[in-house]
């Protein structure tokens, strides 16, 4: 079984889809609105942004956390928790031995929490 679709509150789709668009540095799969859905590509997930959905704390893989929260800050992005380490993972419980997850958390376009994590060599 695997993840195939998670759903994330958005206000206005063309904001959030200029935001997500930013981040994920690729476009909307599709969009349908009416009814006011969007969608894009996580790897084999698709991310809807849906004007009904909850909000939900979704976390991101980046390839450098601190890089990718430097650029969004210079963007004006709000910034609320700066990267840091979160986890020395020194058996491999969640990747390779030896390495420190690390995350941050920025505010999206919609005021929902977003979660980005890097795994960094110890």
């Amino acid at each position: 079984m695997q993840l195939h679709q998670v759903a994330q509150h958005a206000d206005d789709l063309d904001r959030a889809t200029d935001f997500y668009s930013r981040l994920l540095d690729a476009g909307p799969l599709a969009r349908f609105d009416p009814p006011g859905l969007v969608f894009f590509a996580l790897g084999s997930t698709r991310l809807l942004l849906e004007r009904g959905a909850p909000s939900a704390l979704l976390y991101l893989r980046v390839d450098d956390v601190r890089r990718k929260v430097a650029e969004l800050g210079d963007a004006g992005v709000e910034v609320h928790t700066r990267p840091h380490e979160i986890f020395p993972d020194q058996d491999g419980v969640f990747g390779p031995a030896g390495e420190a997850e690390w995350m941050a958390f920025v505010k999206d376009s919609e005021g929902n929490l977003l979660g980005l994590a890097t795994r960094y060599p110890m």
